[in-house]
């Protein structure tokens, strides 16, 4: 039985990793998805609009001389009355009506628009104006040198976060930064989404093209079923680990060796004096020290790194388990569309509540979604960037892994009928009724 299962495995293995598309994939995901987090900011730098032109009449002669303009928006103040102005700037972009009472009433703002107005505009508008009304109040209390002294007591609070450790007895620091683990829980969710939907709809992919070519069967009369699904199963997941490898490899080798390499030596200083609890100068930009020692942190990486291997594994053996006896139970994609909606539900499920896991990593919601198999992969790994106890990511491997074994045998009761019968896609009762078939 080892010898066929182990005969499958390698002529799945090398049939995926000799091809080019392989070799394409492995070395531009990582840039795809450097590309997908950079995009967003090329986007927004390189989407402005053309320059707005804003009439302002201003009853009140206090806020007009707040709103000044800017490349997106050009105000142009003027002594006209609103229905005036409504009707001869129609070429403006809109008309901007600043009541008498505007201090006491700040509901007294109106802006009619030529065109339609996104709401960045409107809050934007509304922010500068907000903050005009408070600075005249601040003026009704005849306070000497108001400005002065309001621009004395301004505080910047640079918040250092430090995650609380015991070894040996002693307490040890240990600094962390929110927003890499942010991205990194992103780019992990994205990465465990984008395998088990791809490389689960390869299995099936496989399974009918052999259901279709008659191959497989040729194959059940020297090999059983079960043999086959998870030969098939199993040569795809070296794909897939492989293919991780190599990017681990490859995201090591930047962490450990070019990103030091890169660091000034003021920076190194202010790192070094971060990992003793010291204080950092004010101005230092403590988000990116703390980025960095994250980045460069080898016991965090290789955490999320075995965590990453053991989950994609993990989750592709149970939704490929899944995929192979959808793919057995049908003669092409089109029949299996249906079929596969069960499946394909909780990932894309997962990957909406990876959002509110990001928001919060130890709430009720995320806790037990990473705990049930069928959304444990992806929710997990948004949650371990955030440095949750080991024995959560240890049971919810246990669970995930345990019902992997149990998806295998049900899987392997529809596979065994569903490669021998052709021209017709069963309901889910038949499929039930394949279940139930005792051998």
């Amino acid at each position: 039985m080892k010898s066929k299962i182990g005969i499958i495995i390698g002529r799945e293995f090398n049939e995926r990793v000799r091809k080019k598309s392989f070799i394409l994939t492995t070395l531009l995901t990582p840039l795809l998805i450097v590309g997908l987090m950079v995009a967003p900011m090329l986007i927004m730098s390189y989407s402005e609009g053309e320059e707005k032109r804003i009439v302002v009449i201003d009853d009140s002669g206090i806020i007009a001389p707040y709103l000044q303009s800017n490349d997106e928006v050009r105000f142009e103040p003027m002594s006209i009355t609103v229905e005036d102005a409504r009707k001869v700037f129609k070429e403006h972009f809109a008309v901007l009506h600043i009541g008498k009472d505007v201090v006491n009433n700040p509901a007294e703002v109106r802006m009619y628009t030529n065109e339609s107005a996104s709401i960045m505009l409107e809050e934007n508008i509304a922010t500068i104006i907000e903050k005009a009304i408070e600075s005249e109040r601040l003026k009704a209390h005849n306070i000497e040198n108001l400005p002065q002294i309001l621009a004395s007591i301004k505080a910047d609070v640079a918040l250092q976060s430090f995650k609380n450790e015991s070894s040996s007895g002693t307490e040890e620091i240990k600094s962390s930064s929110s927003a890499v683990a942010t991205v990194i829980a992103y780019v992990l969710s994205f990465m465990l989404y984008m395998f088990l939907i791809i490389y689960g709809a390869m299995v099936m992919q496989s399974v009918i093209e052999e259901k279709n070519n008659r191959v497989l069967e040729v194959l059940v009369s020297s090999v059983r079923p079960f043999e086959m699904m998870l030969g098939k199963i199993l040569g795809v997941a070296l794909v897939a680990v492989l293919q991780i490898v190599i990017w681990i490899a490859l995201i090591a080798c930047v962490g450990f060796f070019v990103i030091p390499l890169l660091i000034p030596e003021d920076i190194s200083s202010m790192l070094e004096m971060m990992r003793q609890g010291a204080a950092i100068e004010a101005g230092a930009d403590i988000g990116l020290l703390q980025a960095i020692m994250t980045l460069t942190d080898v016991q965090y990486l290789g955490t999320i790194f075995a965590s990453l291997l053991l989950f994609v594994v993990g989750g592709f053996l149970l939704y490929a388990a899944l995929f192979a006896a959808v793919g057995s139970a049908v003669d092409n994609v089109q029949d299996a569309q249906q079929l596969q909606l069960p499946i394909t539900m909780p990932i894309i499920l997962s990957l909406l509540i990876m959002i509110t896991v990001i928001n919060d990593p130890t709430s009720k919601v995320a806790f037990w979604c990473s705990m049930i198999p069928f959304t444990s992969p992806i929710v997990m790994m948004a949650r371990i960037p955030y440095e949750i106890p080991m024995w959560e990511i240890i049971t919810s491997l246990v669970l995930l892994y345990a019902t992997f074994i149990g998806a295998v045998w049900l899987a392997s009761k529809i596979y065994r009928v569903g490669i021998l019968i052709h021209g017709k896609k069963p309901t889910f009762k038949e499929l039930y009724r394949w279940i139930r078939y005792k051998y």
